[in-house]
């Protein structure tokens, strides 16, 4: 039960929203001082289960159904957002509040979530994650992540792993483009494979498009001008806290090039791990990110610890807060790059 407190960010977010004024920030200031502080004094849990365990929590349904409940959660609190933005009197400074504390909803809940159940086996699954990228305007995330990230991690070819000595805003932009490219890319090949026409039902990309459009000409339609700007910033706000977690995950790290010209393939070694106990619960564990990029398949409730994955000295959220000031960062993380990775 102790998942339930990755509805901490969206619970806090939506009460901020509804009282207005400063707490518009709530969110934000939840997200980023207090976890961050909260780590700081919280202990580390680098336990794995045994395997009964891991057995009981895969047949455990709880598991999944916490994961599908984020899908009305995040769409109430759009809905909600929207109806405050457009029928009450605000400032400004609450409207970028009220932007900054949903967004960070739709990357914490929203797309972080949608990334796990894009790795799931069943349809009803994956639509699910589908339905979750939308509002952030990142549904190409979902072929590109699966085809192309999971592929090449940590390698030149990957728009999503961070150089050393990149900062996070040259990453940014790195990542940003380089994804939805990639994503049409590997479209194209697969339709090539399947002998696809570019109308087919099964050419994700332009329906993701369409999908995409339609989501925010929805919105123009409901809620005017002021709503369109809204959920335009606040899904630009949600990918870039996603971005910000790929920065983390994998920055600095390099898979070794063989002499055929290809990389050696992924280990438990090419990706940052942390286990700082209330990082791991906000973001359905994905912390343990160096077990998800070894066994991609391998649901959150039973990733593992590996002593020999690079750790991070802070949770995830701290870290987040440390790139964001590129010459810190690079103070504290570059000297943690295992030397011939660099």
């Amino acid at each position: 039960m102790k998942y339930l407190f990755a509805y901490s960010i969206p619970v806090i977010g939506i009460v901020g929203i509804y009282f207005g004024g400063f707490w518009t920030y709530s969110a934000l200031l939840f997200a980023f001082v207090l976890i961050p502080l909260l780590e700081l004094v919280l202990p580390i849990d680098a336990n794995n289960y045994d395997s009964e365990t891991v057995l009981n929590r895969l047949n455990n349904k709880l598991f999944d159904i916490l994961l599908i409940l984020n899908v009305p959660i995040v769409y109430g609190a759009i809905l909600f957002s929207l109806y405050r933005i457009t029928n009450i009197q605000l400032t400004l400074y609450e409207i970028v509040g009220m932007t900054l504390s949903l967004g960070i909803i739709l990357g914490a809940n929203g797309i972080n979530v949608a990334h796990e159940l894009g790795h799931r086996k069943t349809l009803f699954e994956k639509v699910m994650g589908k339905i979750l990228l939308i509002p952030s305007h990142y549904t190409h995330f979902f072929i590109e992540h699966n085809h192309g990230h999971h592929l090449h991690v940590s390698t030149p070819e990957d728009p999503s792993t961070a150089k050393y000595n990149q900062s996070l805003y040259s990453f940014w932009f790195q990542t940003v483009t380089g994804t939805y490219s990639k994503a049409w890319g590997i479209q194209k090949k697969l339709n090539k494979v399947d002998n696809r026409s570019f109308l087919s039902v099964k050419n994700d990309m332009f329906w993701f498009t369409i999908i995409q459009a339609s989501y925010l000409i929805t919105i123009y339609y409901f809620f005017g001008f002021i709503g369109l700007l809204f959920a335009l910033f606040s899904g630009i706000v949600g990918f870039l806290l996603l971005e910000t977690i790929n920065y983390i995950e994998h920055y600095g790290l390099k898979r070794n090039q063989l002499a055929s010209g290809r990389y050696e393939r992924v280990t438990e070694k090419h990706s940052w791990n942390s286990n700082h106990v209330l990082g791991r619960i906000i973001l359905d564990e994905l912390t343990r990110h160096s077990d998800h990029h070894f066994k991609s398949q391998k649901k959150y409730q039973i990733l593992e610890y590996h002593d020999v994955s690079p750790q991070m000295p802070y949770g995830y959220p701290t870290s987040m807060v440390l790139s964001f000031f590129p010459s810190l960062w690079f103070a504290v993380m570059n000297k943690r790059i295992p030397v011939n990775m660099k």
